[in-house]
């Protein structure tokens, strides 16, 4: 059996990376499966036909997907429970096709209100380090 040690504040250092998410290459099936679950029908996500005659060369993907992962990858670092605050900026389209990674770093520690606290940098980035979407997260860490 595989135990996890948790996420101690006094563990915990600014400048230090969360474990990085890799995805796999975005599909088509998984912009239908996200339009799916999250109720956000926008066509510009799914028809290709849509897509281009917007402008585009294809579907892309939702800006919530993107922050949905790095929900996922605060998730796998630490209990829901200990999110705060979670914001992001979206920064460029995410494309059929990409590879995408989940990274956050550590960027301070604070306490209030009696709570001891961590602020993460968080990014979404390609293959080719091209940055999806920004943001940032506010945890609480025993």
């Amino acid at each position: 059996m595989n135990t996890v040690t948790p996420v101690r504040f006094d563990n915990v250092n600014v400048g230090d990376a969360l474990p990085a998410l890799d995805l796999p290459p975005l599909s088509r099936l998984t912009l239908a499966l996200y339009c799916g679950a999250s109720g956000d029908h926008n066509p510009i996500h799914v028809d290709l036909d849509f897509a281009k005659e917007a402008g585009m060369p294809d579907v892309f993907a939702h800006g919530m997907l993107s922050m949905a992962w790095l929900g996922r990858a605060l998730t796998d670092w630490v209990p829901q429970s200990a999110l705060r605050d979670f914001n992001v900026r979206f920064a460029a389209i995410t494309h059929v096709g990409e590879s995408i990674r989940c990274t956050g770093t550590v960027t301070e520690k604070f306490e209030h209100d009696g709570e001891r606290l961590v602020r993460v940098s968080l990014a979404t980035t390609n293959e080719a380090g091209v940055q999806k979407l920004l943001g940032e997260a506010v945890l609480s860490l025993p």
